[in-house]
């Protein structure tokens, strides 16, 4: 299965003293640190915990960020796929009072997100503590404070923290999901997620299945496809298919149309573009997708010549959904699969009956959120599917100084917004 690599940064708080109580004693491997009075402790570094922090400093705010990584933004440093891309204009991602340079492109590469993430991280002087996993946050009405418990994992001592306010900015990505698949102990070949796939040069000559017809499988089967791998992807739920351009035009119309008319104006321009892709295995939902995003955190798939390679080549007789990208004698050809019911050892039983063999399963299954295991006593903000309770605009602010920040279902664009809102909001309470 997939393993997430952890090296070890010495961490940094260069933003309060931090003082260790004497009575304190070294075998029970605790620390307490008591922190100013006015204070904001962030949990995440993130892009929604970077743009925090910096919404803060501009606020003259104190702060501390505890990170569990060893780097800030660890899902783009370490656990994306080389090709990424930003799928959306660079005008509704970048990060609040640092404009993205005038030189970068519309979509934006990984690379220079990254770069401008460091460029971030060095104007706003943003220091994590990395290595920190929360364990435990509460909040004492009696002390009208959070407490925060995190395990140093380098050490293995528990650090207590304490602050006045609470921001949770762990994302909506914040653990890899493997679905619970019948058999899959038994499959004889790789198993990866795909936050440890990197590219497809490893894959030539593959046989590879995908699981996952989200943005992420779709571009890596794509990528597959292109390095020689013979790449399957299952495609069980109906989607929408939209162009970037598409998505950008429907963007901007939101501003001045209801969302109603913009979802029927994508979905005839999918039509127009990609004509009828259910023959291919790909239905199309019955709500439009810029209701489903909103409603229940479903993207559309932003395709970049996925469809293409569907489409271009001959279509095996197969009875449901899912789809296969193929390289062969130099012609790329899509096969449909189904849902798959079991694995015994290398072969992948579908729902139809029919089996094939792999050498690999990439699982773009997407994430899960574990903020319900560590955040205690809050019956207002968040579920416990780890997302807010009240709904958008109002999504951000909790009670007894409790936020959230980037789970608003909006990408970067809304962490933007909450990062904003929420040092406002902390600026009018002290």
């Amino acid at each position: 299965m997939y393993k997430l690599s952890h090296s070890i940064l010495e961490p940094r708080c260069p933003l309060f003293l931090c003082k260790r109580k004497p009575e304190e004693a070294s075998h029970q491997k605790t620390k307490l640190y008591t922190m100013q009075e006015q204070s904001v402790i962030i949990v995440g570094s993130g892009p929604s915990g970077l743009a925090t922090a910096a919404c803060l400093n501009q606020l003259s705010i104190p702060y501390m960020i505890l990170e569990r990584e060893d780097c800030y933004a660890s899902l783009w440093k370490k656990y994306a796929y080389d090709r990424l891309h930003l799928h959306l204009a660079k005008q509704f991602c970048q990060l609040p009072h640092l404009p993205f340079p005038a030189s970068y492109p519309t979509f934006i590469p990984k690379n220079l997100f990254l770069q401008y993430l460091d460029d971030y991280v060095s104007h706003f002087n943003i220091s994590p503590l990395y290595k920190r996993s929360v364990d435990f946050a509460t909040y004492s009405q009696e002390s009208q404070k959070w407490t925060v418990k995190a395990r140093n994992t380098v050490s293995g001592e528990i650090e207590e923290y304490s602050g006045r306010f609470l921001v949770v900015a762990s994302g909506e990505t914040t653990d890899p999901f493997t679905p619970n698949i019948e058999g899959m102990d038994t499959f004889t070949g790789e198993v990866v997620h795909s936050t440890s796939y990197k590219n497809g040069k490893a894959y030539g000559d593959k046989s590879v299945l995908v699981v996952g017809s989200g943005n992420s499988g779709m571009e890596i089967a794509l990528d597959l496809a292109n390095h020689g791998a013979k790449t399957s992807i299952v495609v069980r739920s109906p989607v929408h298919v939209l162009t970037r351009e598409m998505v950008y035009l429907g963007l901007v119309m939101l501003k001045y149309v209801p969302y109603g008319v913009v979802d029927s104006i994508m979905v005839l321009l999918s039509k127009l573009v990609y004509g009828d892709l259910s023959k291919y295995g790909i239905n199309r939902p019955k709500e439009g997708p810029f209701f489903m995003k909103v409603s229940y955190g479903k993207y559309p798939v932003f395709d970049i010549g996925t469809c293409k390679k569907i489409k271009s080549g001959e279509i095996q007789d197969h009875e449901t959904y899912p789809v296969v990208l193929s390289k062969q004698k130099h012609c790329t050809y899509a096969q449909v699969l189904p849902a798959i019911e079991n694995i015994r050892g290398n072969e992948v039983i579908f729902q139809n009956g029919k089996s094939h063999p792999f050498d690999t399963i990439v699982l773009c299954t997407g994430f899960k959120r574990s903020t319900n295991t560590w955040l205690k006593g809050d019956e207002h903000l968040l579920n416990d599917d780890g997302l807010p309770k009240p709904n958008f605009p109002n999504h951000w602010k909790g009670k007894n100084g409790l936020f959230c920040v980037g789970l608003s279902r909006r990408g970067l664009y809304g962490a933007s917004a909450d990062a904003q809102n929420i040092a406002n909001e902390i600026k009018s309470l002290l």
